[in-house]
């Protein structure tokens, strides 16, 4: 990146031509008194008088000392870019409900849905929801994120991380119903507070994602958990997910699409999100839960601080010893090698 310092000074090489014209028309020259001055006007053929070599190394010594002035300079742009990412416990829930497959509208007949579910355009809860939150995770690189499944109850398959690689690698291994089947919120709400309580992060959050009601028995209730959230400052966004158009695959006796719809709690999930300052969100089917993922991002911005810095080469001291040197071969010109009577 080459600039000027002061690019303002390089108006001052508007002068060089002026100075030119001073040393050429306007110097005044020794003169003597005569009667007439006729047979000088019929000699006098040229107007501009010849510069010296003296003069026109004076003048060129001008012209670089103004450059000098301007600071030329060559910048090596450095910026170092500084994040500081929040934390964030992703809990799903694995209940067998989770193999619930919400259909689009689109798909009307149980032959479409046969055929869309073998080329894996349709697939089961638990499934869309892993590919959304692994692109989640993906995008945000500055962020510590932990990784809880919960039915019955919660278990920790990540603690908090930036290796999210081997986070995604875990998140991939979730199935439904490995760990129960029954729904119960309060405790990944618990296990995801115990988490975080003690961050540093600027910002602590818990997405719970889940598609039906609490069921199980625990010694807290969702509603305590999320007072527990909020005295340790832990946000909470939830997600319900599910549509009335869902069905399960049935291979007992054959293969058969089975209609379940959704049962998770809509109001309980806005209580616990409006407990604690977070956001309540519904994913219908694939391209809904692609639409909440994208707003949960935007909610939750990392810090990233960007100081630029610029080492710069100056050459202002290398143009200013070539026009003292400009100036000195002038001088040493017209006064001592070749000398002249005007």
């Amino acid at each position: 990146m080459f600039e000027f310092a002061y690019p303002a000074m390089l108006f001052f090489l508007l002068l060089i031509p002026l100075l030119w014209l001073h040393l050429a028309m306007f110097k005044r020259y020794p003169a003597i008194k005569v009667s007439t001055a006729a047979p000088f006007r019929e000699g006098k053929k040229r107007r501009l008088r010849r510069l010296s070599a003296a003069q026109y190394i004076m003048l060129g010594a001008c012209t670089v000392m103004i450059f000098a002035m301007a600071r030329p300079r060559r910048g090596d742009e450095r910026v170092i870019v500084r994040a500081r990412g929040i934390d964030i416990i992703i809990a799903i829930d694995m209940s067998g409900s989770m193999q619930a497959m919400d259909v689009p509208s689109k798909i009307r007949t149980s032959a479409a849905l046969f055929e869309a579910v073998k080329k894996r355009e349709v697939k089961h809860r638990l499934d869309v929801a892993k590919e959304e939150i692994a692109r989640f995770i993906k995008a945000r690189p500055n962020d510590r994120i932990g990784l809880l499944g919960f039915a019955d109850l919660a278990y920790s398959f990540s603690a908090p991380t930036l290796d999210h690689k081997w986070l995604i690698e875990r998140l991939e291994q979730l199935e439904p119903g490995m760990i129960g089947d029954a729904t119960g919120i309060a405790s990944p709400i618990a296990s995801a507070v115990s988490r975080l309580k003690e961050s540093k992060a600027p910002r602590r959050v818990l997405v719970l994602f889940t598609d039906g009601a609490n069921t199980a028995e625990n010694r807290i209730t969702p509603e305590q958990a999320a007072l527990l959230a909020h005295d340790y400052n832990v946000i909470i966004h939830t997600v319900g997910i599910g549509s009335q158009n869902a069905y399960v695959l049935d291979e007992s006796f054959g293969s058969r699409f089975i209609p379940v719809g959704d049962s998770f709690d809509e109001k309980l999930l806005r209580t616990l999100a409006e407990k604690t300052g977070g956001s309540y969100f519904h994913a219908a089917d694939a391209e809904g839960m692609k639409k909440v993922m994208a707003e949960i991002n935007k909610l939750e911005k990392t810090t990233i601080e960007q100081p630029r810095y610029v080492e710069y080469k100056e050459y202002a001291p290398a143009l200013a010893a070539v026009a003292a040197l400009l100036i000195a071969a002038s001088l040493l010109l017209s006064n001592a090698i070749k000398l002249q009577i005007p």
